[in-house]
Parts: C-alpha cells; sequence; structure tokens
C-alpha cells in the first residue's frame, strides 16, 4: 500500500525530465499537474524555462495535456497559454480522472507519465491509474490551505521512506 505513495522517478524541476528518459520508458504523453509543478499556484506566468520545456516535449513527438483539481478559469487560461488540452477539477486521486485525460491525449496507462509536487494527490492517483509517475519539488509560492496544513507534513514523513528504495531515482539540479 505504501508503495502507491512513491513516484518512480523524484526530480527538483519539470526541467530535470530527460525527453531520453521519457522515451526509453515508451512514454508518447505526459500529464502534469499545473499549481506549484509548470506554474506558481498565485500566478499566471510561466517561468521561461518551463515552457521552452513544454515546446520541446511536444517537438520530441511527446503529448501534453493538463491535470488539474483547479477551477475551470484558471486551468482553460493556463492551458491556453500553452496550447494544450486539460482537465480542471479532476478530483484527484480519483482514477478516473487521469483515465479521461488519457483518453484526452489518445495514450494509454503504460504510455503516459504523471508530473506532479503532491504525493496524496498526483502521486497516488497516478499510480492508482498506472501511470509512471513523476514527483516534483513544489515550486514556491502559496499553496492551498489544506495541502499546506495536512498534506505537506504527512508528504515529509512519506518522503523520509522514499531514500530506502532504490527503484526511485531522485535527480537534483544543485
Amino acid at each position: 500500500m505504501l508503495n502507491l505513495l512513491f513516484p518512480k522517478i523524484y526530480v527538483s524541476s519539470i526541467t530535470d525530465i530527460q525527453v531520453e528518459w521519457l522515451k526509453e520508458l515508451g512514454i508518447k504523453g505526459v500529464l502534469f499537474d499545473l499549481d506549484n509543478t509548470i506554474i506558481r499556484r498565485d500566478s499566471y506566468q510561466f517561468p521561461p524555462e518551463v515552457t521552452s520545456y513544454i515546446y520541446k516535449l511536444r517537438q520530441h513527438g511527446l503529448k501534453v495535456g493538463i491535470i488539474s483539481n483547479n477551477r475551470r478559469k484558471r486551468v482553460a487560461a493556463i492551458a491556453g497559454l500553452l496550447e494544450v488540452p486539460s482537465i480542471h477539477r479532476a478530483v484527484k486521486p480519483l482514477a478516473k480522472s487521469f483515465r479521461r485525460a488519457m483518453k484526452m491525449l489518445g495514450t494509454s496507462a503504460e504510455e503516459t507519465a504523471l508530473v506532479g509536487d503532491q504525493i496524496f494527490t498526483d502521486i497516488l492517483g497516478g499510480n492508482l491509474a498506472g501511470l509512471h509517475t513523476i514527483l516534483v519539488v513544489p515550486m514556491q509560492g502559496k499553496d492551498f490551505w489544506g495541502s499546506r496544513l495536512i498534506c505537506r507534513p504527512l508528504e515529509k514523513l512519506v518522503l523520509a521512506r522514499l531514500s530506502k528504495y532504490k527503484e526511485v531515482v531522485y535527480v537534483n539540479r544543485d
């Protein structure tokens, strides 16, 4: 059961995810969580490296989408800026939302990677749906109050156990 909380890969930033890794895994589509994964929760402006990275994925033939628990207005606005499809109010970690997202991309679970910053929504949901899960260190900025008060402290406990598992790769850009 605890394995459902562990990502396959743990990185500092989405830009640390090598396209070659994705290709070696047979990945054809990448689903990104929105807030504090590709953009700060309190912003509508992307770091330039994020837009470049998403463009790079698409140049390499990978399909890209957004899956978020956030409201339609925010998700649609940001997805529109990136010109990618999206699912809002996904109710992660329910596997149903990830199946909808895979249908949106036209990929199977084996061909899809999920990239997110939260263990109890993104990683748990992605693992329940059978996706290749990639955990990123959250961007600096505001967290949803439930995440800040409940999830983040529990995530620290899970991350402490994570280092004991060799199948998880951690990449730090520092």
